[in-house]
């Protein structure tokens, strides 16, 4: 196990905490590029998901594991950053604008959205993240002159400067130079001032407040970037599918983001991407392992949600710090190995609340 004697503020906030790990992740990075060489289309296809699944769920970890507002309407900036990019690229607008246009429209609505939140928290705020979600779900069916209601629309593949990314790999590969750069964006929100801004709002609201940090200014950012995070998404959604409709932004939707978030591990980034990995893959170990159960059980339409929502209730008791806490746990076992103490990660059961609202 390494220590590091810190004597400067900016090792405690730099980007890779050893240097080692920039090699770790600089060979993550070169092996998700040769994927497509070793794999055939469907499976580049899936890591595509992945890649722009995840990038929604760290918009979503930023805004609900890092600043603690929980949100039930991200469907909704998933929904607007699709359909502003598909309209916009109907009317002959290149892509690479077209792209973070979706992302700052979704963003804007996100200022809106959380300016009248700062009143409310917890469940009353999911409630009314949840009301946004069914609005701009019926503003999409019922604006039929600009959406095309139920009918849907298509959408061409992107392009830039004319090179189209028409193929599973092509594609896979935007998706993760998308993915990249946005993990990076985040990375260094969550080392600035503004970041830590955030973590001391989802920690405690009222210490926050006492030491002078601004509950409006730095909730309504939290929605406005976790929105534009998850409007880009949308718009790379929009292109992979090259058909959207409303019913593929549902609260449905919103619920999965959650999911991922939850069994990924709140107030990671890495578990934005394990829990949008676990999500995505999870479908396809239903369908590996079919054979193996009870006929009774196989034929049941509606496995795949029942087994989301065990999954929640199983991390949520024995796994809170999901999938990337696990992992964490995995690490330091062998690193201390044969040292490693049982009751290392017992969690102490706290009796009175520091908060009373």
């Amino acid at each position: 196990m390494r220590f590091i004697m810190k004597t400067d503020y900016y090792q405690d906030i730099r980007l890779f905490k050893y240097r080692s790990t920039f090699f770790w992740y600089l060979a993550l990075i070169i092996g998700a590029c040769l994927l497509p060489a070793v794999a055939d289309d469907y499976i580049v296809s899936q890591f595509a998901f992945i890649a722009m699944y995840s990038i929604a769920t760290v918009g979503l970890m930023l805004l609900t594991g890092y600043t603690g507002q929980v949100s039930m309407g991200h469907a909704a900036f998933f929904g607007i950053g699709a359909y502003t990019s598909a309209i916009l690229t109907a009317k002959g607008i290149p892509f690479l604008l077209a792209l973070p246009a979706a992302g700052l429209l979704a963003g804007f609505v996100g200022i809106f959205i959380g300016l009248p939140a700062l009143r409310l928290s917890g469940l009353y705020l999911a409630i009314a993240t949840m009301g946004f979600g069914f609005i701009v779900e019926e503003i999409l069916v019922r604006w039929e002159s600009l959406t095309r209601g139920n009918m849907g629309m298509m959408v061409d593949p992107p392009s830039i400067f004319g090179f189209w990314f028409d193929t599973e790999a092509r594609f896979y590969y935007l998706t993760l130079v998308v993915l990249i750069l946005t993990i990076l964006a985040a990375k260094n929100l969550l080392r600035s001032p503004t970041g830590r801004a955030m973590i001391a709002i989802r920690d405690s609201e009222v210490a926050a407040q006492a030491m002078g940090i601004s509950m409006a200014r730095f909730k309504t950012t939290a929605f406005a970037v976790s929105a534009f995070f998850t409007g880009v998404a949308g718009s790379l959604y929009a292109h992979k599918l090259t058909f959207i409709n409303p019913e593929s932004f549902t609260i449905l939707v919103s619920i999965e983001f959650l999911a991922m978030i939850i069994i990924g591990g709140l107030g990671s980034i890495h578990g934005a991407v394990f829990g949008a990995t676990f999500i995505i893959m999870l479908p396809q170990i239903i369908v590996m392992t079919k054979e193996y159960m009870p006929q009774y059980l196989a034929a049941q339409t509606g496995l795949e949600a029942a087994l989301y929502g065990i999954m929640i209730i199983l991390f949520i008791l024995f796994e809170p710090m999901g999938l990337y806490g696990r992992w964490l746990k995995t690490k330091f076992y062998f690193e201390m190995f044969p040292l490693y103490k049982k009751d290392t990660f017992r969690r102490e059961k706290k009796y009175m609340k520091a908060e009373r609202h």
